[in-house]
């Protein structure tokens, strides 16, 4: 398809350009091709140059932006690149808002490192956000398929540099960055949930032990270790890989779903003092009256006793089975079950001064019990296949198939032995497991909330397994392509600080960050260059990419953004 000129005589005996879009066709009839008139567009010195402008626009939206900027290019100037602009803009835009540039400037004075180092920290976090890759891919990245304003290129070498370095000023920034994101986002902070996961490491080899202290960080030769332990060590993994060495991540994140701070501990670390540590580093942070919500695994009476001290509280899950003994009495206390939202109900139990000074909370969902039950009934089904008929095999046949089954939890809890050694299904257990569908107990130390606040503010723990999705599934915290500890270290606070941006703009525009990031992307930096230089503009916003930038409150992007003319 091509712009076809005829030129024609007037009466007067002027020349007169005419222009016709055409394209050939082929005649199979004569065997050759043929010129064919689309449209028609009239004298050239008469021609509606505005409606062939609308005309072209209209047709590049149906484009990519890198293909509708090379047909839309100038005359006389040559499309040499498009990179995607949107996302980083966004994420910049944050950055700068939260305070986090100014706070690493500021600690960038007088270092050798200069302030390039800001941009590279940046840089490493909108890697996270938008493209999750290796640092050395990200060097790539960031030198061939993204915009970042004031950052071209940038080594390897300068970003572990910058990870080095992020490591020494954490604690400080991430105190600055909370009050930051409190104040912009107006965050509600009297609940603060607390967790932890693994993630683990494709190597056989788990790192040598060396001494530790109550923090788990390395101990210098002047100080007396309390433990000692490798950072990447085998432990209880959560991600089910009991057989490769792994690191403990931890998280505490806002009822909005915000997460203020990020810890990491060698992979052997229990969990159970986890959350004393925590407390005590944000003591600093002069957060008001603070509950702190955490699950079963940390409802340890040591843990209990310091989530109280400086008048603070706590909401945690106490164990269904083989609990304390005022879990258990809670349980079994008869009480009629309040409606509260969301398919919940829940009954306040209210026990003994001997057995405990807590309130115990019971919550029942009957959708969850019947899922339960469907669940328990495949399970007893499957044991009594695996078990009828056995009556008559020898004693050793027995004990071997019985062996395979203590194998196998959701099956070992329903099966009996009689003292002949004849396995049975344990109708007791099946009748005390049917008690618990639907259940799960909660504990608290705060006198002033209601069963409706205990119940649903312990269910918004859900938020930190959201964070934990988002960390392993979108940000890529694993796999971790650090060997050294400390660098291990520093992937996990850019994956935090990825999550953070990514929790405000999710949270700002009720939409999920790879919708938002997929429609970002599609504004992009297209670079022309021509007989007198070179420029940088941005596509044209979408109506979809105005409204997330009203959304945010952020300004889009220069039309023009770079302009470098030749001598």
């Amino acid at each position: 398809m091509y712009v076809r000129t005829s030129t024609r005589k007037t009466s007067d005996g002027r020349s007169v350009r005419y222009l016709q879009l055409a394209h050939n066709e082929w005649d199979p009839a004569v065997q050759r091709s043929r010129t064919k008139v689309l449209y028609s567009f009239g004298r050239e010195d008469d021609l509606d140059r505005a409606g062939i402008q609308r005309l072209v626009a209209a047709l590049s939206r149906l484009l990519d932006p890198a293909a509708a900027a090379s047909a839309t290019a100038p005359g006389g100037l040559e499309f040499t690149e498009a990179r995607p602009l949107g996302g980083v803009h966004v994420l910049d835009a944050l950055w700068r808002r939260l305070g986090i540039d100014a706070a690493l400037r500021a600690r960038l004075s007088g270092r050798r490192l200069g302030e390039r180092a800001e941009r590279i920290l940046f840089a490493l976090v909108a890697n996270r956000a938008l493209a999750p890759s290796s640092k050395l891919a990200a060097t790539s990245w960031i030198a061939h398929d993204v915009h970042i304003d004031g950052l071209d290129t940038v080594v390897d070498e300068a970003c572990y540099r910058a990870m080095d370095w992020l490591l020494e000023v954490e604690p400080a920034l991430a105190e600055e960055v909370f009050h930051a994101t409190a104040h912009l986002l107006n965050l509600e902070v009297d609940l603060l949930f607390f967790d932890t996961t693994s993630t683990y490491f494709e190597t056989d080899e788990a790192d040598d032990p060396v001494g530790r202290d109550e923090h788990g960080h390395r101990v210098g030769d002047d100080a007396e270790p309390v433990s000692e332990a490798g950072f990447r060590s085998f432990g209880k993994s959560k991600d089910h890989r009991d057989d490769l060495p792994q690191v403990i991540v931890g998280m505490a994140v806002t009822r909005d779903g915000i997460p203020v701070r990020c810890w990491c501990w060698p992979g052997n670390t229990a969990d159970s003092a986890l959350i004393r540590q925590v407390k005590a580093d944000m003591r600093a942070w002069s957060l008001a009256r603070v509950v702190w919500v955490a699950d079963r695994g940390f409802a340890s009476a040591a843990n209990r006793r310091f989530l109280q001290q400086g008048g603070g509280h706590y909401i945690l899950g106490e164990k269904l089975r083989g609990g304390t003994p005022a879990a258990d009495a809670a349980l079994s206390r008869q009480g009629r079950y309040q409606t509260v939202r969301d398919n919940l109900q829940v009954k306040e139990v209210r026990l003994a001064p001997d057995l405990a000074d807590d309130r115990f909370v019971v919550c029942y969902n009957p959708a969850e019990a019947e899922r339960d039950a469907a669940t328990r009934a495949r399970h007893v089904a499957a044991l009594t296949e695996l078990i009828d008929g056995t009556d008559t095999l020898p004693r050793s046949r027995r004990d071997e198939l019985a062996g395979v089954i203590s194998t196998k939890p959701h099956l070992k809890r329903y099966l009996r032995r009689t003292p002949g050694g004849l396995l049975r299904v344990d109708a007791a257990a099946i009748k005390t497991e049917a008690n618990l569908d639907g259940k799960y107990l909660l504990r608290t130390s705060d006198p002033t909330l209601s069963t409706e606040d205990i119940a649903l503010g312990y269910k918004q723990l859900l938020e930190v397994e959201r964070g934990w999705r988002t960390m392993k599934q979108v940000i890529d915290l694993r796999p971790v392509y650090h060997r050294k500890e400390d660098r291990i270290r520093a992937h996990v606070i850019l994956c935090w600080l990825a999550l953070l941006h990514i929790r405000i703009i999710e949270t700002t525009t009720g939409r999920t960050w790879p919708t938002v990031r997929d429609e970002l992307q599609r504004l992009q930096a297209i670079t022309y260059t021509g007989p007198a230089g070179t420029f940088r503009q941005t596509t044209t916003l979408t109506k979809t990419q105005r409204d997330l930038l009203t959304a945010l409150d952020i300004e889009a992007p220069k039309k023009i953004l770079d302009l470098a003319t030749r001598g």
